[in-house]
């Protein structure tokens, strides 16, 4: 859940599924990434089941993108075999 000051007093909330679908365990889904952004550490991949979005966060700060194009992007690799970007 993502909170959004729009006015001073006001919040609006952005709920958006931040549950990763993936096909092939999270290892494998972690070398793939890799193999497509070399500039991705295993820190930077530390996944815990039930905190994705901690992944996704962290992710879409290290690679300048919103949280949405970070999980299509990873469940895209995971589908693909590697080769989305």
């Amino acid at each position: 859940m993502t909170w959004i000051n729009e006015w001073p007093g006001y919040c609006t909330c952005i709920c958006m599924d931040t549950q990763l679908k993936l096909a092939a365990p999270w290892e494998q889904v972690k070398e793939k990434l890799k193999e497509a952004n070399s500039e991705l550490t295993d820190d930077d991949l530390n996944y815990q089941p039930g905190r994705d979005q901690d992944l996704l966060e962290t992710l879409a700060r290290k690679m300048n993108r919103d949280v949405p194009s970070i999980k299509a992007w990873i469940e895209s690799v995971d589908f693909t075999d590697g080769i989305a970007s």
